[in-house]
């Protein structure tokens, strides 16, 4: 694995998100076949229930750590973020019913597959920064259509 960039830059612009769906606090790493993001949990943090974030919500944060190191790979092209669609997770096991408030969060992907048609594969994880726990763990199947405005038009026709 190839050492960090010295400065990353904000999720907000490596994402096609817009508040308040950015979930993500940030990304610590990223290359060219991997990213690792991070999120605190807490009462502020959307679909928090009080006393945390459901388990289920695993499943967009790896999401948006996908979309975020796609989002690094346009920009190192000098692209803005494109629109992605998340098809699917396969075997999403977690160990916790919710990630507590106030739980430090690491979240990764890793490039399993990138067809050329915009069909993508990905390992991914989350793991609690204090205790090196693995939480959650799925393969995610995404697809970033060439053209995600024609895409949809031609989807809705």
């Amino acid at each position: 694995m190839s050492q960090a960039p010295p400065s990353l830059p904000p999720i907000a612009e490596l994402l096609p998100h817009a508040a308040p769906m950015i979930l993500l606090d940030g990304v610590s790493h990223v290359d060219a076949e991997s990213l690792q993001a991070h999120v605190t949990i807490g009462v502020h943090s959307l679909f928090n229930s009080g006393s945390g974030v459901g388990a289920w919500v695993g499943i967009e944060y790896m999401a948006q750590a996908i979309a975020a190191w796609a989002g690094y790979q346009e920009r190192q092209q000098g692209q803005p973020a494109k629109l992605g669609f998340l098809l699917g997770a396969r075997r999403y096991r977690c160990s916790v019913p919710e990630f507590a408030n106030a739980m430090q969060l690491r979240v990764t992907a890793r490039l399993l597959l990138q067809a050329d048609n915009g069909l993508g594969s990905f390992d991914c994880a989350i793991i609690d920064a204090q205790t090196q726990q693995e939480l959650a763990q799925a393969t995610v199947s995404v697809f970033q259509p060439h053209d995600a405005k024609q895409y949809l038009e031609e989807s809705t026709a």
